[in-house]
């Protein structure tokens, strides 16, 4: 899944990306409100790791135009502590959760898919559909209790799939949540999602021709 960065202090922004890129997460990094606005506008994100201590323009003001223009993904908002106007201030526009400077890595992972499960309607760190169960905070999948062996591009696929079971994926969203908006659209995907087939099941992810792909909420 792409996550958005916006963090104007390189050494910072590298650190989270380096942590959810290790946690599955596909990160790409702003350094400004204006180019973070702008990315958006023009590209699918996941979730955003938003700071409000910007340059050019602040994050409150990102996440409020976010909001007033109906953009629903999920944001993470960092702010310096002892800020607590900020967050609360943050939390009133829109932000999902936030997080003080400095905090451990682990932390920030959790709260991430913590907003994620949220804003997919899943109370539960655990997926289940059918016998396959994921488990998010292990980023493992287990068929009937024994575990999948999953490449990193499989998981990221079959994670993103199920996190959005019910709903048709476009073909070109789910690309850029496996590889990147940098990467040329192939058929590169459908051979990725066949050896995702063969290792959790041929009828989990449906195709839905000239459309995308699909996993049932309940499996027939």
């Amino acid at each position: 899944m792409r996550v958005l960065i916006v963090e104007d202090e390189p050494d910072v922004a590298r650190h989270i990306a380096r942590v959810l890129t290790a946690a599955g997460f596909l990160p790409e990094i702003s350094g400004d409100g204006e180019s973070a606005q702008f990315l958006s506008d023009t590209e699918d994100f996941g979730a955003v790791i938003l700071d409000l201590g910007l340059p050019r323009l602040d994050g409150l003001s990102v996440l409020r135009s976010w909001r007033e223009a109906g953009k629903t993904m999920p944001v993470i908002a960092l702010t310096a502590r002892g800020s607590w106007r900020d967050r609360v201030e943050g939390i009133n526009i829109g932000a999902d959760d936030y997080i003080s400077k400095p905090f451990e890595a682990e932390e920030l992972v959790a709260r991430l898919r913590a907003v994620l499960r949220r804003s997919a309607g899943h109370a539960s760190p655990e997926i289940i559909v059918g016998n396959l169960r994921l488990d998010t905070r292990t980023m493992q999948v287990t068929i009937d209790g024994v575990p999948a062996k999953l490449s990193p591009l499989e998981y990221r696929a079959a994670s993103y799939l199920l996190h959005h079971r019910g709903q048709i994926v476009g073909f070109r969203e789910l690309y850029e949540h496996v590889y990147g908006a940098g990467e040329s659209f192939s058929n590169t995907l459908e051979t990725l999602i066949g050896r995702v087939r063969k290792r959790l099941g041929p009828s989990l992810i449906e195709t839905r021709k000239g459309a995308g792909y699909y996993v049932p909420d309940k499996p027939a």
